[in-house]
């Protein structure tokens, strides 16, 4: 799997994030904030989590089909990873 800058670059925003959230935790901002932090890291982790699948599974089935393989499978095991992110 290669993975692109465009996918780099989202962790290193969500690592950003949560240090700022560690940074708000600190200064003992208000809860609904870091509440509202923490979802937007999960939202965003959500979201990098997808398209790191949907950028395999393309690329998998892709193989697959070239070596005139079943994708089936393929398809059921991206599926699972992304019900166990959840």
């Amino acid at each position: 799997m290669d993975y692109n800058d465009q996918m780099k670059n989202r962790i290193k925003r969500i690592e950003g994030q949560l240090r700022g959230i560690l940074k708000m935790m600190e200064e003992d901002k208000d809860c609904k904030e870091v509440i509202t932090q923490l979802s937007a890291s999960r939202t965003a982790l959500d979201r990098t989590i997808g398209l790191i699948v949907s950028a395999n599974l393309i690329e998998c089935v892709r193989e697959a089909d070239k070596n005139g393989e079943n994708t089936e499978e393929i398809v059921k095991e991206a599926v699972n990873l992304l019900v166990k992110s959840r």
